[in-house]
């Protein structure tokens, strides 16, 4: 089997920035989404790293997503605001919004701002990462096009809406920040074209054929069904209602509707960032955050278990080596990046020995 190639998370980063500046977004949006992919891509979160580079190239060639986009906030109350993102790739948009909830945040406590009119967000938990960065707790939510199973629906109904939640620790702790960052379905889409590629059966009640059947057959899966049944298909209606419905651009309705414009690609979006400050827990928070990771890690570990682990902790140490060693890039993700170089004339970052 090929190696993978071993890129300097640094020079990754330019390098996929670069690309993209060439596929035609601004030096400082093309930078943006470099550094979402890139985060995604150390982390070990690889349908989210630099293998979505060539289908974000895509999405501006077609002109799904749109290079020059107005972002523009709308806002009626101080602690919430709207952003229509005029279709701009979902780093840039998302990355807009999660720093206007903070500012807002920093004032009224609590904010929340919902992001309408944007393509393929990227990893939600980069997100919310970025507030907890800035000592506030951070949730999101996102719906897209339905490509999901809901429970007693024949086909695709619902998308596999993610939620990410991030709380920071202290500077001082050895704990990384906890994330939480799921899907509401009980497998990825990228995860079933992996298994067809490699020809492994699925895992029993973790994808289906076109008109629902539950399939362990890599060939016949085409879309995921969702976690837990009933439980992550309400989930995945709840975000619709709390993400496009929210800010007037339903996605569900208009997708099963007889207007072929409602299969049009689109996402959105709603982040929420909490400022311990205002439940009076200035002093206590991070410390009892610190306490909390450490009891639990301090629990029995069943026999079973490789140890006992929070939500974003092994990411996290993933992160750190990756960082130290270089982020690995599988032989496909390596050959498309080599030819979009050459397409673009972008010279090809050095690799790690």
């Amino acid at each position: 089997m090929p190696e993978k190639t071993l890129v300097a998370p640094a020079d990754l980063r330019t390098f996929a920035a670069t690309l993209l500046e060439k596929g035609g977004l601004c030096a400082e949006h093309a930078a943006t989404t470099a550094d979402v992919f890139v985060w995604a891509a150390q982390r070990g979160v690889e349908s989210h790293g630099i293998a979505r580079v060539p289908a974000y190239l895509d999405l501006l060639t077609k002109g799904v997503a749109n290079p020059a986009p107005e972002l523009r906030f709308e806002s009626t109350v101080p602690g919430a605001a709207t952003l229509d993102a005029d279709r701009a790739p979902g780093p840039v948009a998302l990355t807009a919004a999660a720093e206007e909830a903070v500012t807002r945040a920093r004032t009224n406590g609590v904010a929340s701002v919902g992001v309408r009119n944007t393509v393929h967000t990227g990893a939600i938990g980069y997100y919310v990462s970025k507030i907890a960065e800035a000592g506030l707790v951070g949730i999101g939510f996102v719906a897209g096009m339905p490509n999901m199973g809901y429970t007693g629906v024949q086909g695709a109904a619902v998308a596999t809406s993610p939620l990410a939640i991030a709380v920071p620790t202290p500077a001082s702790s050895d704990h990384a920040p906890l994330l939480l960052d799921m899907a509401t379905a009980t497998i990825a889409l990228g995860k079933i074209r992996q298994a067809k590629a490699s020809g492994t059966p699925l895992p029993e009640g973790a994808a289906a054929t076109a008109d629902g059947t539950p399939t362990t057959d890599p060939e016949q899966a085409v879309m995921p069904l969702p976690l837990g049944g009933a439980k992550g298909s309400g989930m995945s209606l709840a975000f619709e209602v709390l993400t496009s419905v929210l800010v007037g651009a339903p996605i569900f309705a208009a997708f099963h509707s007889d207007d072929p414009a409602g299969r049009k690609h689109r996402q959105n979006a709603l982040l929420i960032a909490v400022d311990p400050a205002a439940f009076g827990n200035t002093d206590t928070f991070l410390a009892d955050v610190d306490t909390t990771l450490d009891t639990l890690k301090s629990l029995p570990a069943s026999d079973d278990s490789t140890g006992v682990h929070y939500p974003g902790e092994r990411s996290a140490a993933v992160s750190d080596e990756r960082g130290a060693r270089g982020i690995p890039v599988a032989p496909k993700v390596w050959r498309d990046l080599s030819e979009r170089a050459a397409d673009l004339g972008v010279t090809l970052p050095e690799t790690v020995r």
